[in-house]
């Protein structure tokens, strides 16, 4: 089993206080032309520990760079981004990562596939195979969890889209990441799929309870998901609006359609077309 501290279930009442990743005056340029060119001119914000935060914008604004610079993958040059108190520098371990399309090894079941990060993410690389019958068990209750229990043994080719989907977020978050970053995870599949996939990402993190990061264009998505959305102006970019979503959990697909959801969507929106 998991640790109750990571598997615990929660309430939107149970909001955490400490904060875990700072962004001060984070920048990003390229080189273009022997010129450098600004894409994000100056993000500064706080995401505290167990908060789902969005961040949306237009396109070419800058919102994959900045889950790239959260990762350690590209550390930002032009400012700092700090994970309790320490500047990222390099890669971190304590990462999970969806993106939108579900990279499954297509040689591995859906259950192997959910285990990789054990194979190769210390420190439970170093104890793979002793502990295989209890990171089995772990990979095993998240698969139920998004309902996959009976469907352990097939190859992603034999699994639809969502199901891919929601094995690649099983994957994401069997080494207990500190931090969940998704990168429009819902964004090739059917508007039906999607809304399905809401509740069920919404269902996972409030059982894991990590930060969570979403880039995504779907403005319903990040109100139904979140605690907090930023609104990134175009190139060069900046956060021009932050919203607090204040809607209770667990969020039912019927909120969508109250006047609550549709005000704050509407919000968003509005500060989108100003920019």
């Amino acid at each position: 089993m998991l640790p109750a501290k990571h598997f615990a279930e929660t309430t939107a009442t149970n909001t955490a206080s400490l904060i875990l990743l700072e962004f001060d005056r984070v920048g990003l340029e390229y080189i273009v032309d022997n010129k450098p060119k600004r894409i994000i001119e100056d993000v500064s914000l706080s995401i505290n520990e167990g908060e789902f935060v969005s961040i949306v914008g237009p396109s070419g604004c800058g919102k994959t760079s900045i889950l790239k610079m959260v990762s350690g993958l590209n550390p930002t040059a032009i400012g700092e981004i700090r994970l309790q108190g320490k500047k990222i520098t390099k890669p971190l371990k304590n990462v999970g990562i969806a993106f939108q399309n579900p990279v499954l090894l297509p040689w591995r079941n859906t259950l192997k596939n959910v285990l990789l990060p054990l194979e190769v993410v210390q420190p439970y690389k170093r104890e793979y195979k002793q502990r295989l019958p209890e990171y089995k068990r772990m990979a095993q209750e998240l698969l139920a969890t998004v309902g996959l229990q009976d469907f352990q043994q097939q190859l992603p080719w034999q699994l639809s889209g969502g199901m891919r989907q929601r094995a690649s977020l099983c994957r994401a978050l069997i080494h207990q990441p500190e931090i969940l970053l998704l990168d429009e995870p819902f964004g090739a599949l059917d508007a039906f799929t999607r809304e399905e996939m809401w509740v069920m990402l919404q269902n996972l993190w409030m059982r894991v309870k990590c930060v969570g990061i979403l880039i995504t264009h779907d403005l319903r998505e990040a109100v139904f998901l979140s605690d907090t959305v930023y609104v990134m102006s175009p190139r060069p970019s900046s956060i021009i609006y932050q919203l607090k979503i204040d809607l209770p959990r667990p969020r039912t697909l019927e909120m969508c359609l109250t006047d609550d959801f549709n005000h704050l969507f509407s919000d968003i929106r509005r500060h989108i077309r100003r920019s």
